[in-house]
């Protein structure tokens, strides 16, 4: 499996690296074990369960400009993220870097996990000649909003989604 990064932490160096098939019910359960996600994922780990899933990770995994990234450690899956990569004619042609469905284990949390693997995203799009890096976090998740400030995001514009399932 591809090793992006080695990132140093308190508690043992994690590794970054592009998610294989195999980490999909790792993945899905730590989708599922958080505040909005214990209502909208499954903890379920049967082949049927986890079909919906299999058939975005490999829609993911076959367009290069999107990266599904895991944290290991130990061995053991301890986070993840999406990393997109967009062009636009706005801003002169310019790309840009959407990050999403940042998550990191609730037992690894605290070793600045999260922080080296968002600086890890931040270079990962300035080598790509990225211009902007956005994402976008629910209302709800305060402790989320604080994170990305200190890592200097800014809430620069209001978000709107609109739910097309039934």
């Amino acid at each position: 499996m591809q090793g992006l990064a080695l990132l140093d932490v308190p508690g043992g160096a994690v590794t970054l690296r592009l998610a294989a098939a195999d980490d999909l019910p790792d993945l899905v359960a730590l989708l599922a074990a958080d505040q909005l996600g214990v209502h909208r994922e499954t903890a379920e780990r049967s082949p049927a369960a986890l079909q919906p899933y299999r058939a975005a990770f490999e829609a993911i995994s076959a367009d290069p400009a999107h990266l599904l990234v895991v944290a290991v450690d130990d061995l053991r899956l301890i986070g993840t993220m999406q990393l997109s990569f967009i062009p636009g004619l706005a801003r002169r042609g310019a790309w840009r870097a959407q990050i999403e469905a940042v998550r990191v284990h609730e037992e690894a949390r605290g070793r600045n996990i999260g922080t080296k693997m968002m600086e890890w995203a931040i270079e990962e799009a300035k080598r790509r000649g990225c211009a902007l890096v956005q994402l976008t976090t629910d209302k709800r998740r305060t402790d989320a909003h604080r994170f990305y400030e200190r890592l200097g995001f800014v809430a620069s514009h209001e978000g709107m989604k609109l739910r097309l399932e039934t």
